[in-house]
């Protein structure tokens, strides 16, 4: 997967996190992959939003993965602006993604399909209720995982706790981790 080169900076601290996990969707042939939070760039000047390595890249590298494998990505951000400028960090693979403006938990809860990778990634870390959002998150979509799937945990330690605990309770193993993430599977 010649695509993830283009990731591996210095900046991007996830990088061998995300690379670990799309090896892994590619040798358990998962397609349709779930974001919630999506990249959200940083401003450039005044008018300007480029990409930010410290933000992951995780909607640029699905999208690329999608289009790779011929699947798709559906990201889901609150924020109308974030999801502004992660479609023009990925419109070179538009017709791979659908983006959608809501809050995480109600979409997660109101989606309709199974999932084969979901990344979890909506509320950052630092905010109080992160932990608990999260753990929502994963309640509401547990129904939609099947015994090949994956789920890629940000912000370990910040906001992961209860939602590691909670995937290990239903048959979840521990597949990588990393100081900022965890990816959990059936093995």
């Amino acid at each position: 997967m010649e695509f993830l080169k283009k990731y591996d900076h210095p900046k991007n601290i996830r990088f061998e996190s995300f690379k670990f996990a799309i090896l892994e969707a590619q040798r358990r042939g998962l397609k349709i992959i779930v974001e919630t939070g999506c990249s959200r760039g940083k401003k450039n000047f005044i008018f300007f939003s480029k990409i930010n390595w410290k933000d992951g890249m995780s909607t640029m590298i699905f999208s690329d993965y999608a289009k790779f494998v011929n699947g798709k990505l559906i990201s889901c951000d609150i924020e109308k602006k974030n999801i502004s400028n992660a479609k023009k960090f990925v419109k070179e693979n538009s017709g791979f993604v659908e983006f959608v403006l809501d809050d995480s938990i109600h979409f997660l809860s109101s989606f309709d399909s199974n999932i084969d990778f979901l990344y979890l990634d909506s509320l950052d870390g630092q905010f109080k209720g992160a932990s608990e959002h999260q753990l929502k998150e994963i309640k509401g979509v547990l129904n939609k995982l099947h015994k090949n799937s994956l789920v890629l945990l940000d912000d370990k330690g910040s906001k992961t706790n209860l939602s590691i605990d909670f995937l290990l309770e239903n048959n979840f193993k521990i597949i990588n981790e990393t100081k900022e993430q965890v990816l959990l599977g059936h093995e």
